[in-house]
């Protein structure tokens, strides 16, 4: 693999040095869980400290590379021996954990109940663990929650997180918000008011007498129990809301979009860009993977693909005998030659790209094509190598 670039004067290696938490957001499957794991890897071992990366669903390749069997809520150090075995005495320790939603919301509740009866009664409701699995918001924000709960820990120097897959990156970003205000909504009032009480006005009267007749009256007495019972968790639950969210635009926090070049992720990291500035967050990094490597663009490599295809058949009879018929050696020469020029078009406009992305981030660090798969601690420094430089 060939190394990667950044823009003059700083790299991925000074931004993490600078921060306590690096926050990895991207579409699916341009590599952001790999990203976030070698950038981790790298910084336990050069920088020193104790490295948190907090993954979200890491294929089984990557929980074996990091040497882990079990993969949970609960922090586990990465062997030292793993980075030895791929020649790198570590300086600092490297910690993984995978986000288990349902155990980070027991911790919420345990934590924000105003009492044992309260939550006792809130982890035994049967819509509890329906409900919270739903929420349009629920997987974001419990990540960002955990994230906010490690770090006030002090435990680790940087901690690095691999965001949630969703349909919009940006959804990560409203998460908090959206969920302190469900817990103050009209709706939620609604829900929480007895049943008689909703009955009184005529505008209820048509949707409670549907609802009853699809649902159930037991189901909606079931709902009003439930979200009644969170409701008295409403002011921790707002205020450690509103917490997560200030982490968010704390100095010490930093954001790096993970991309590939295809135009689907490219309008998506575009948007998302937009929105970190309207928010004002801080930026630290654009990795773009699976990019061309420079030499495509390289002027001595353009030359020859140019006389690959202009004098095929005068290089085709300069080769030695045995290598086959000379047309069909210029024949091969030529497709060579023009397949080079070809993926230079596409390397063109890849940086054009990239210059245009440039213009947001401290860092725009790209990283070609990897021929093969990672599968240990050595793939991942390899990748992490290739993010530093």
């Amino acid at each position: 693999m060939s190394s990667a670039r950044t823009v003059p004067g700083t790299s991925l290696e000074h931004l993490l040095a600078a921060k306590e938490i690096v926050i990895c957001c991207g579409s699916g499957g341009v590599g952001k869980t790999t990203t976030a794991a070698a950038a981790a890897a790298m910084a336990a071992a050069h920088l020193g400290g104790k490295v948190l990366v907090i993954t979200v669903d890491p294929a089984r390749r990557l929980a074996t590379a990091l040497g882990l069997e079990r993969f949970g809520n609960l922090e586990t150090q990465v062997s030292p021996e793993l980075f030895r075995a791929a020649g790198v005495e570590p300086r600092g320790e490297l910690w993984a954990a995978m986000l288990d939603t349902k155990e980070s919301w027991d911790g919420l509740v345990r934590a924000h109940a105003p009492d044992p009866e309260t939550r006792d009664a809130i982890l035994a409701n049967p819509l509890y663990g329906n409900i919270t699995s739903r929420f349009v918001q629920s997987h974001d924000y419990i990540a960002m929650e955990r994230l906010y709960e490690i770090h006030s820990t002090g435990r680790y120097d940087l901690i690095i997180v691999d965001t949630p897959p969703t349909r919009n990156a940006i959804d990560f970003l409203d998460a908090s918000e959206r969920m302190a205000d469900f817990f103050s909504s009209r709706l939620l009032r609604w829900l929480t008011m007895p049943a008689r009480s909703r009955l009184v006005t005529a505008a209820s009267r048509p949707f409670t007498s549907v609802a009853d007749r699809i649902l159930g009256s037991q189901f909606l007495e079931d709902v009003a129990e439930f979200f009644l019972l969170f409701q008295r968790m409403y002011g921790g639950f707002v205020e450690r809301a509103r917490a997560v969210t200030r982490t968010l635009s704390d100095k010490r926090t930093t954001f790096v979009v993970v991309s590939t070049l295809e135009t689907a992720p490219v309008r998506e990291t575009e948007n998302f860009v937009e929105a970190l500035a309207r928010r004002r967050l801080h930026l630290g990094a654009i990795v773009l993977n699976k990019v061309l490597p420079g030499w495509f663009v390289d002027r001595a490599a353009t030359d020859a693909a140019q006389r690959l295809c202009s004098d095929a058949a005068g290089l085709a009879a300069a080769v030695p005998d045995g290598m086959g018929p000379p047309e069909q050696v210029a024949r091969v020469l030529h497709e060579v030659g023009e397949s080079f020029l070809n993926f230079q078009v596409v390397a063109k406009r890849e940086a054009e790209q990239r210059a245009e992305l440039a213009a947001a981030p401290d860092v725009v660090v790209t990283v070609p094509y990897a021929d093969h798969d990672i599968t240990d601690v050595a793939g991942l420094l390899e990748l992490g190598g290739a993010l530093w430089r």
